[in-house]
């Protein structure tokens, strides 16, 4: 796998902000199958000025969805929840 196909994007939630500014933590969707390696791998890769400290991922399940009569489902996707050294930024959620 391309490392550059690894990271999906951002996730922006409120918790998520929160996290971004009291905790130094910043979370991403990230391909299914990527391990945590290769994530930490493409986080260095793609952000050249950050080191990260720990790579935490879960699996976010689908939820039931309905468009009128039409019953479905959104997809099921993976998030990593990514740790930074002190001191370190990520300046494209700056501006956000």
């Amino acid at each position: 796998m391309n490392l550059y196909d690894v990271i999906r994007r951002p996730v922006l939630t409120e918790k998520n902000t929160r996290l971004m500014e009291e905790e130094n933590q910043y979370t991403f969707e990230v391909a299914r199958d990527a391990n945590k390696i290769q994530i930490r791998k493409a986080i260095e890769l793609t952000f050249p000025n950050v080191e990260v400290v720990k790579v935490r991922t879960c699996i976010v399940p689908s939820k039931p969805r309905r468009r009128g009569r039409t019953v479905g489902s959104s997809k099921t996707w993976k998030k990593a929840i990514i740790t930074l050294s002190p001191g370190d930024r990520i300046d494209i959620f700056e501006g956000i």
